[in-house]
């Protein structure tokens, strides 16, 4: 069975400036110790980068969330250092979630990153909707949301919507 693990957004922004948060940083570890199993195994993986303009706060999602982040060449948008794993595809999203998934071929495919409760659950629901027959997992220990109580909601969101939440195993 081909598998793919999709990282969501991991980057300086999200972990360790503008937006960054304890939950973040602590995720790091399990995560680099995931992405290396799925790459010692020659497992697909996909990294995606949320990617803004220097006109962001004039867009509809900066004037709701009024935080320069993410912009495209800044050391904000960059992954953060040891995660990524070279020859690996990095898709750079406009928002939240993407949707250009619908050109792939997925059979099982766990999603880990940031923000849970944001583009991580967005994606995952984008892929349940476009694969319906497919595997679908998240570790949570492997995600963070932009607060604890959000997190659990969006796990909550995901496993109703038949996405299965992991111990990541």
């Amino acid at each position: 069975m081909k598998r793919t693990l999709i990282v969501v957004d991991m980057q300086n922004d999200f972990i360790s400036m503008a937006m960054g948060s304890a939950e973040a940083e602590a995720i790091l570890p399990a995560m680099k110790e995931k992405i290396a199993r799925y790459a010692a195994r020659g497992d697909e993986i996909i990294y995606t980068r949320d990617t803004h303009g220097e006109d962001y706060l004039d867009t509809p999602e900066g004037r709701k969330l009024p935080v320069i982040h993410c912009v495209r060449g800044t050391e904000g948008w960059q992954l953060a250092e040891g995660i990524y794993i070279p020859g690996s595809r990095i898709i750079d999203k406009p928002t939240f979630g993407w949707t250009g998934w619908g050109s792939e071929s997925f059979e099982a495919v766990e999603l880990i990153g940031l923000c849970t409760d944001i583009c991580v659950v967005s994606n995952a629901l984008i892929l349940r909707a476009l694969f319906p027959g497919a595997e679908i997992t998240v570790d949570p220990g492997c995600c963070a949301g932009v607060t604890p109580e959000s997190h659990e909601a969006a796990l909550c969101v995901m496993k109703m919507c038949q996405i299965d939440v992991t111990d990541g195993k």
